[in-house]
Formats: C-alpha cells, sequence, structure tokens
C-alpha cells in the first residue's frame, strides 16, 4: 500500500469520523426530545396530550418513509442555508443530523417505555414534578437500553455516511465511490470496506462495554 494511498484513507477516515460525532450529537439531541416527548404525551403519559403526540408521531414516520439519499437531496437548500454549500462533510452533518433524529427518537421512545409503570406511580405518589420523573427515573432506569439503540444509531449513521458519500460528502464512502469504484481500484475499494467494518465494530464493542459497567454498577447498590 503506498503513501498517497495511505494519505487518501487516512483523510476519508478523519472526514467519516467528524461527520459521524457531529451528526451522533446532533442527531441525538432532537432524538432524545422526540422520544421523551413521545413517551410523555401518549395516552395515559405523565404529559398527556394525545393530538402533540399524534402529530409528532407522524412528522417522524413520514422524515423515516423517505430514502436516506432523497432526504439528502431535499434538504441540501437547508444545508446551504446553513454552511454556505451543499458539498463536503460539514454541509452533510445537517441532512444526516436530521436524517438520524427521527430513527433515534423511535429508538429512545421504546427504550423509555421499558420503565416499570410501577415506577413512575411510585415516583407520582410521593409528588415527584413530571421533569423529575423523566430526569430521575425514566431515563436512569432506561439507561442500558438507551446505550444500546443509541450505539445502533451511530451505527446507522455510520453507514449513512456512505450513502451521503455518493453526493459529494466526502469520506471513506467518497473515496470508496470515487477511487474505488468508478476508478476501478480494487485495493481502495477493499481497504475502505475494511476501515468502515472496523470502525463500525469498534463503535458496536464501546456500547457493549458502557451498557456492561452500567449494569454492574446498578447491581453493586442493589
Amino acid at each position: 500500500m503506498n503513501s498517497d494511498l495511505i494519505d487518501l484513507l487516512w483523510e476519508g477516515l478523519l472526514e467519516t469520523l467528524y461527520m459521524v460525532f457531529w451528526s451522533s450529537l446532533f442527531a441525538l439531541a432532537m432524538g432524545i426530545v422526540l422520544g421523551v416527548t413521545l413517551v410523555v404525551t401518549e395516552k395515559g403519559g405523565i404529559l398527556e396530550a394525545p393530538k402533540l403526540h399524534k402529530t409528532i408521531g407522524t412528522i417522524i414516520n413520514s422524515v423515516r418513509s423517505l430514502p436516506l439519499i432523497i432526504l439528502i437531496v431535499l434538504l441540501l437548500p437547508l444545508s446551504r442555508l446553513i454552511v454556505g454549500t451543499t458539498l463536503g462533510p460539514t454541509a452533510a452533518i445537517v441532512s444526516l443530523s436530521i436524517g438520524a433524529a427521527p430513527f433515534l427518537g423511535r429508538i429512545i421512545e421504546s427504550a423509555l417505555k421499558e420503565v416499570s409503570a410501577g415506577k413512575i406511580e411510585a415516583a407520582k405518589s410521593v409528588g415527584a414534578t413530571p421533569f423529575t420523573i423523566i430526569f430521575r427515573v425514566l431515563i436512569p432506569e432506561a439507561m442500558p437500553a438507551l446505550v444500546r439503540g443509541i450505539t445502533i444509531g451511530i451505527i446507522g449513521i455510520t453507514e449513512f455516511t456512505a450513502v451521503a458519500g455518493a453526493i459529494g460528502a466526502g469520506g471513506l464512502g467518497s473515496l470508496a465511490i470515487r477511487f474505488g469504484y468508478q476508478r476501478f481500484r480494487e485495493d481502495v475499494l477493499i481497504a475502505t470496506v475494511l476501515i468502515i467494518i472496523v470502525l463500525v465494530q469498534l463503535i458496536q464493542w464501546s456500547g457493549d462495554f458502557l451498557v456492561k459497567s452500567i449494569n454492574k454498577k446498578r447491581y453493586k447498590f442493589e
């Protein structure tokens, strides 16, 4: 493997990590808001609001129904408005964040629903506010499931960067398409695929390790 190829792979890896980090951060922030809102506003929730629940659910389902590459194209004007361009990893972060947020929102909703209703009722019985229930009961109790779900979400965003690379986002996906596929460079294609596989495995391992640490600490104090 020559030095030019190593430089290309290194640059592609850094761009991918840049996109994954910031897209995950923004998508997670939006996803938490969406997921928590869906849980607390559902029928029988601590802040029951069926109309709001239905509206948010419809928006999430609508965004999730769009193929990612179409969503990215639709969001190009927004990317230009926010970052001043539609090309490069920074522009891709806008589309990736918005595209991944509904997915993470549903994952977070599912994780929070695993919390025993009895624990929520117990918190209500001692006069806990909705804010307290969310941050002292729902989220802490669902933490292992949340971490597992967020890990899946980050892996999904990593895969999304490869799709975004097809329309000028940069990163390993763009490298695989432009230099590997279009120029018939099998060494580039194989190298980028192997790097993405290793990256996904590291993310999964980190998530599993964090879940084990949380469970170990929880059982220690129970």
